[in-house]
C-alpha cells in the first residue's frame, strides 16, 4: 500500500518588491525538484522536495519550498508510472499551496511554472524503491 503525506510548506520567503509589479513586468521564476529516498525497518519511501524563485530583476521576492513524502510497503513494487503519477501529484499539491498563499501578495496574479516533466529523470527514482 501507498500512503501520501500531506505537502510541508518547508520554506516560505516573501519580500515585498521594492516597485509594485506590474502585470508586464519580466519576473523570472525558476523551479527546481529533490528526491531522497527514505527507509525504516518496516516501510520504504520517498520525498519529493520542489522549490521555486520568483526574481524581479536583481531581487528576489518569493523563494517557496514544500515538501512531499510516499511511504510504501516494502512488498510493494513501484515502476515508473507511478513514481511519475507521485511526482504529478506532489508537484500539483505545491502549486495548489502556492495558489492560496500568494493571495495578498505582490504575486497574486502569478503561476507557477510549469513542471517540464522531460528534465525529471524517473527512471533514476524507480531504484531508489527498491
Amino acid at each position: 500500500m501507498i500512503e501520501q503525506t500531506e505537502l510541508v510548506i518547508v520554506n516560505w520567503e516573501y519580500k515585498e518588491p521594492a516597485n509594485p509589479l506590474g502585470k508586464d513586468d519580466l519576473l523570472e521564476n525558476y523551479i527546481s525538484i529533490d528526491v531522497m529516498k527514505k527507509r525504516n525497518s518496516i516501510k520504504k519511501g520517498v520525498a519529493f522536495r520542489f522549490r521555486t524563485l520568483f526574481v524581479y530583476g536583481n531581487e528576489t521576492i518569493l523563494d517557496y519550498t514544500g515538501e512531499d513524502s510516499y511511504v510504501i510497503d516494502f512488498e510493494d513494487v513501484v515502476d515508473k508510472a507511478e513514481v511519475a503519477r507521485m511526482v504529478r501529484n506532489t508537484y500539483s499539491k505545491f502549486t495548489e499551496k502556492f495558489d492560496f498563499r500568494k493571495l495578498g501578495t505582490a504575486l497574486h496574479d502569478r503561476t507557477i511554472r510549469s513542471l517540464d516533466e522531460s528534465t525529471v529523470n524517473f527512471d533514476a527514482i524507480v531504484p531508489l524503491l527498491v
